[in-house]
């Protein structure tokens, strides 16, 4: 492997790289003129938990191409540049784009992994009241789950505060239903509320490539301090986990970059092991 990472000529934007960021920009640009006619594209674009109402089979690529605020695209696309120009040039053009996508899409499918079975206790608990409604089973959800609603949560927030008002006992059949169509309403809300947005997925996966082929290249932290791209590498795979475990910085898809790391570096050793083997019977 190379420990040298030289672009020049024509070769410093190359065609896939150049057209991902174009289209990075084309969909936020769609994004603040949409918004202004009361359309929100995350919902449409944005990935959502499987199964939920909101989620559309597209969402699994098209997530990659929506970002929340120009920060979010900024330093995505710049990422995008700085390690994709390099693994483009390396790779060409049809290998680079089949890694990005499947590194993008198999961050999205880590991050709702790991959320499924996060929420899955939960989504027990108000099935079975659902199922079987009851005082006990009611009690169970109040108990063993806390609700994820907010002052701005829109019409569920409202009724959530109804539900709160209810006195219920075990022969009280009317507050029962009062419940049961609250917590109906709730697991459709709760189902949609994960939605997962931005290319950091794939550029993890990039991270990762760039690390395994140019593992002595020299990256600079902040602009400002030396590092090999193989600590470096090694480095925010360890932040990222350690953030997705403890919890911390909410809002960000700490799994989604693992994930996409996974899977780019299950899809270089498969492609090695590919070449080893065409090599082989040659």
């Amino acid at each position: 492997m190379s420990d040298d990472v030289r672009m020049g000529g024509f070769n410093i934007l190359p065609p896939v790289v150049k057209n991902l960021i174009i289209i990075n920009v084309l969909f936020f640009l769609a994004k603040i003129v949409v918004d202004k006619f009361g359309i929100d594209l995350d919902t449409w674009l944005g990935l959502h938990f499987f199964g939920a109402s909101h989620f559309y089979p597209w969402q699994i690529i098209t997530y990659m191409f929506m970002h929340g605020d120009f920060g979010h695209l900024f330093f995505n696309m710049f990422a995008l540049w700085m390690f994709g120009a390099a693994i483009e040039n390396y790779w060409g053009a049809k290998r680079f784009l089949i890694y990005y996508f499947v590194t993008g899409i198999g961050a999205g499918l880590t991050h709702y992994a790991v959320l499924a079975y996060q929420m899955l206790p939960d989504l027990i608990l108000i099935n079975q009241y659902l199922d079987a409604p009851s005082y006990e089973n009611l009690l169970a959800v109040a108990q063993g789950h806390v609700f994820h609603i907010g002052p701005y949560s829109g019409e569920i927030y409202d009724k959530f505060l109804a539900f709160q008002q209810l006195s219920i006992s075990s022969n009280d059949t009317f507050a029962l239903n009062q419940a049961t169509e609250f917590l109906a309403a709730y697991k459709e809300y709760y189902l949609n509320l994960p939605n997962v947005i931005g290319a950091s997925g794939a550029v993890f996966g990039l991270l990762l490539a760039f690390g395994m082929m140019f593992p002595n290249s020299q990256i600079y932290l902040y602009f400002l301090l030396p590092i090999k791209a193989k600590w470096f590498v090694i480095f925010y795979g360890a932040l990222e986990l350690f953030y997705g475990v403890t919890g911390t910085q909410e809002g960000v898809a700490h799994f989604a970059h693992l994930g996409g790391m996974l899977f780019g570096i299950l899809l270089i050793l498969y492609w090695r092991k590919q070449n080893k083997r065409e090599n082989y019977m040659y």
